[in-house]
């Protein structure tokens, strides 16, 4: 029987298929066609596969044994599932390849589509293609954009195959064929071969006619209306006519003919999108139109169906050529705009393919995360609705805008477009880039060679918090030393670790990105100079490392001492970023804490947020936008609520959250430690987020979470297999608040306000220096051990009615409104009885004012929250608290004692909140701290009734 697939083939056309399923690999299907239809090519499509991949069940197995071989990220496995499919296709029409002398049997894969407007990245991944599938009848699809044609020329010079797509218009079509000609004669002019280079140029049809038939339809009710009908479904194969006598008069010429001479093979016409999208016109116009010789028409299978059925073969393409451009000069003259029209579609076909690719790798970061169970930490949100409208929306913008490729690509627009390129290390340290693990093995190993007792790191902000969760989470591995962090001023807390410790058999590890942070510099100082007086002079060293960025001042002293080790940071990562750099890993070695394991855990996370998972399937970008998108809707309290094994992590979150989001006026303020409380004494500021172990019972939290979730509240809950997996959190929520910060338009990686408080606190002890004498205010109100301190204008001892500790209180957090937050801000010693004082006076605050809560001892979180609450959103209401030392300790080689500066930092961290518009108090609890946090628990209580 007659078969029209075959007679196109008779008649100069190549019959291609646009579509590749592994399945019509292994039934025979596409052997029949090239058998029974004559089928002579394919090219690959990213919707056929998304709905493989995703929808059904075909590619599952082959899924989970890659998995098992190696994780990845979606676009990795996604090129892993689909380049053996290119390539067996291609061993199958490897015969019809080698019969035809190379001009068919070829299979098509495209770039990715997100590099349309990017010719050098084009080239790359041509060429990475090109290698990976190892075929000689591999085409490599590149789009026709303005950006893609010197890449055509580049990569046709090279000897590779080129598909090009995308092509709608007659100048677009030249260009392109102008590139492969000067490809062709730039490989000649290198001595290299040109009879095995092979193109086609991918003329797109009926994309063209849906569109002009759309103009016309709004039209047609004019004057023009009968002579605008007449041109429906007629000027995309008008146009392709066109094309096809421009390429015979290409061919014809000196130039095509002198590449001839040498072998080359000429880049053929090849009709795409030839399905027939209007109903009213024929399922095979685009085939039965355009038969003609040396020409590709690639045809979705239903479409091949249909001409199998039904087609009549002419020589259709060279018909009535001058009727074609008569149809043209038609549309112009009707102001039918057929050249602004297909540059419009160059542009929608770009973005049509980034969605379509969207979804592929969408539906393969769902089954991988499927598939990895609870390998991957598992994230869940409970939102009301307007909050959910609001991401959802968020979400489609960021799938389009690709925001994740954007962020993995350093491009600064991203944010605010000032120097956020320069912050982005920590993206790269997610998967071991920041650290070098022969060393790290190597440190832990001398560490437990040394039988050390104890660890003290001194440290801040990012340099101490993330070695202080690695230390209360995990503790000291056998045979390594408990790790102390000690990140405070006060000199009842340094007397407290000197006292627990032989400084003879304890390593110091000084931390400090700049080298030049007070803290450490001075604990360094005190510390060192106890070491030297137990080992005896010169020999301290020894007992000292330091973790700093290459070329700072403490470099220098490390070296000039003669510490034992001095471990880099990577000046591109912030130090609240730096948890998965050797400023967090340094002290899990130490520790004795497995840090490739770490590492494998969080390379889980990293592949999960990787640059090819579109923002919907990306579990760090999703958080970000919910959290960006809470806090612009006045959800700006991030409240977090941590099971028991993993309750030290909310400090270093506190920290990223604050210091990358605070600013402008803007950003996010994190809750860290408040005890869950009935939905009630909760405003409508607040957005929870519930971390905890798999299988931990915490029904004391479970419940009042769940209550949250009822009373509509919006939580995200976050599980973990276990606690070794916070790894994976810390580049999740790292992720996370860069994309918030992108969501609430701030540069997420700078701290503005947090060298003011520094500045105010080296202006006193510079002072002190010279003087011998702090200078400081006198109090506003004294009840005998008690002081109360206002600053210069507050109405507080009007507004309280009476000179007693209950009413300046009552009348002092009376200020904090609804939306508003109160701050307790402890310069005092850290140690248990505080903390559980203040905890408890904070929660009769939350309860009696029911507003959110912070609490923070100085100067840790100077170096923490502090940003926040000085630069971000307005409202706090502050109670700074400080008291007298039981004893004082003096600052080897500086004319300070750690209570002077303690003070200094204490006032300093006051002037610029009252500056920055905040309202805050001061107390100073006297000589008696203990006593003093009593009175103030009872004041509080007595206000509340």
């Amino acid at each position: 029987m007659s078969n029209p697939l075959r007679d196109l083939g008779a008649a100069g056309q190549a019959i291609w298929l646009d579509y590749l399923h592994r399945k019509i690999l292994e039934d025979g299907e596409l052997d029949r066609l090239i058998e029974d239809d004559g089928l002579r090519g394919m090219t690959s499509n990213p919707s056929i596969f998304e709905k493989a991949i995703g929808e059904g069940g075909a590619y599952d197995d082959r899924l989970k044994s890659l998995m098992a071989l190696r994780d990845g990220s979606p676009g990795d496995l996604y090129e892993r599932l689909a380049i053996p499919d290119i390539q067996a296709a291609a061993d199958h029409l490897r015969p019809v390849y080698n019969a035809t002398k190379g001009v068919d049997g070829y299979v098509s894969l495209e770039v990715s589509p997100y590099l349309a407007m990017d010719t050098a990245a084009t080239v790359a991944e041509a060429r990475r293609l090109w290698s990976a599938v190892g075929r000689p009848n591999v085409m490599i699809k590149v789009p026709g954009t303005t950006a893609g044609v010197p890449a055509i020329r580049t990569l046709i010079s090279e000897g590779l195959n080129i598909n090009v797509t995308l092509l709608f218009g007659i100048a677009a079509y030249l260009a392109v064929a102008e590139a492969h000609i000067s490809g062709l004669e730039d490989r000649l002019a290198a001595g290299a071969r040109i009879d095995a280079v092979h193109g086609v140029a991918s003329f797109f049809v009926s994309r063209i006619d849906t569109a002009i038939d759309k103009e016309i339809d709004a039209r047609a009710t004019g004057g023009d209306a009968e002579a605008l009908n007449a041109l429906r479904g007629k000027v995309a194969v008008a146009n392709a006519k066109i094309a096809y006598q421009l390429y015979l008069e290409l061919v014809a010429g000196p130039r095509w003919k002198a590449l001839a001479a040498a072998g080359a093979s000429p880049q053929r016409l090849l009709w795409a999108s030839t399905g027939t999208k209007d109903p009213k016109f024929s399922d095979v116009l685009y085939v039965a139109s355009l038969i003609g010789p040396d020409t590709v028409n690639t045809m979705p299978p239903a479409t091949m169906d249909a001409f199998r059925d039904h087609g009549v073969v002419t020589q259709s393409l060279t018909k009535d050529v001058a009727g074609a451009q008569r149809t043209l000069d038609e549309a112009a003259r009707l102001g039918l705009d057929l050249d602004g029209v297909t540059k419009a579609l160059v542009v929608d076909g770009v973005v049509l393919f980034a969605q379509a690719f969207d979804k592929l790798l969408g539906a393969v970061a769902a089954k991988r995360g499927e598939f990895l169970g609870d390998a991957q930490n598992r994230q869940g949100f409970s939102l009301p609705q307007d909050l959910q409208s609001a991401v959802d929306t968020t979400l489609e913008r960021a799938d389009s805008e690709g925001w994740p490729r954007r962020l993995w690509a350093a491009d600064a627009s991203f944010w605010t477009g000032h120097d956020e390129a320069q912050w982005l290390g920590w993206l790269a340290a997610g998967s071991g880039g920041a650290v070098d693990f022969a060393a790290l093995d190597g440190l832990a190993a001398e560490v437990k060679a040394a039988r050390y007792t104890h660890a003290v790191l001194m440290g801040m902000g990012g340099s101490s918090l993330a070695p202080d969760v690695l230390s209360l989470t995990f503790g000291p591995a056998s045979g390594h030393p408990p790790l102390i962090v000690l990140d405070s001023t006060d000199p009842a807390q340094i007397a407290r670790v000197e006292a627990g410790i032989d400084p003879a058999r304890t390593l110091f590890i000084v931390s400090s990105k700049s080298g030049t942070t007070l803290e450490p510099d001075i604990l360094h100082r005190y510390f060192f100079a106890i070491a030297e007086k137990a080992l005896g002079a010169g020999k301290a060293g020894a007992r000292f490392i330091a973790v700093t960025d290459p070329g700072s001042a403490l470099e220098r002293t490390a070296l000039s001492q003669g510490f034992a080790h001095v471990f880099f940071g990577d000046p591109a990562i912030g130090g609240r970023y730096s948890a998965l750099s050797n400023f967090g890993m340094v002290p899990a070695a130490i520790l004795g804490l497995d840090v490739r394991r770490a590492f494998e855990f969080a390379t889980t996370m990293v592949r999960a947020c990787d640059a090819s998972a579109p923002s919907s399937e990306n579990p760090g970008v999703r958080l970000g936008i919910v959290i960006g998108e809470a806090a612009k809707a006045g959800r700006d309290k991030l409240t977090l609520i941590t099971s028991t094994q993993i309750k030290a992590f909310g400090a270093w979150l506190e920290q990223l959250i604050a210091e990358s989001t605070g600013k402008d006026g803007k950003g996010v303020i994190p809750v860290d430690g408040e005890t869950p409380g009935d939905p009630k004494v909760y405003g409508a500021d607040r957005l929870f987020a519930f971390l905890r172990i798999e299988g931990e019972d915490e029904s004391e939290i479970d419940e009042p979470v769940r209550a949250l979730e009822e009373a509509g509240h919006p939580v995200v809950r976050i599980v973990l297999r276990n606690p070794g997996m916070l790894a994976q959190e810390i580049f999740r929520w790292e992720v996370a608040i860069a994309v918030a910060g992108a969501v609430i338009g701030i540069n997420p990686f700078d701290q503005p306000d947090v060298e003011a408080s520094k500045v105010k606190a080296r202006v006193l002890t510079d002072e002190y220096e010279k003087t011998g004498k702090l200078r400081l205010p006198e109090p506003s109100l004294s009840l005998g051990e008690l002081r109360l301190f206002a600053e210069k204008g507050d109405t507080i001892a009007k507004d309280a009615g009476a000179p007693t500790l209950a009413a300046w209180i009552r009348a002092h957090f009376e200020r904090a409104e609804s939306g508003g937050y109160i701050g307790l801000l402890a310069y005092l010693d850290r140690n248990d009885a505080d903390e559980q004082a203040l905890e408890k006076i904070r929660m009769k605050l939350r309860d009696w004012r029911k507003r959110a809560t912070v609490l923070g001892f100085g100067p840790r979180f100077q170096h923490s929250t502090g940003q926040a609450y000085k630069g971000g959103p307005a409202g706090g209401v502050f109670l700074q608290i400080t008291a007298k030392p039981s004893g004082d300790l003096d600052v080897p080689g500086r004319r300070l004692s750690f209570g002077v500066v303690e003070a200094a930092q204490a006032r300093g961290d006051l002037e610029v909140l009252a500056e920055r518009g905040r309202r805050v108090l001061r107390l100073d609890l006297g000589a008696d701290p203990k006593a003093g946090l009593g009175r103030l628990l009872e004041a509080i209580e007595v206000s509340i009734s």
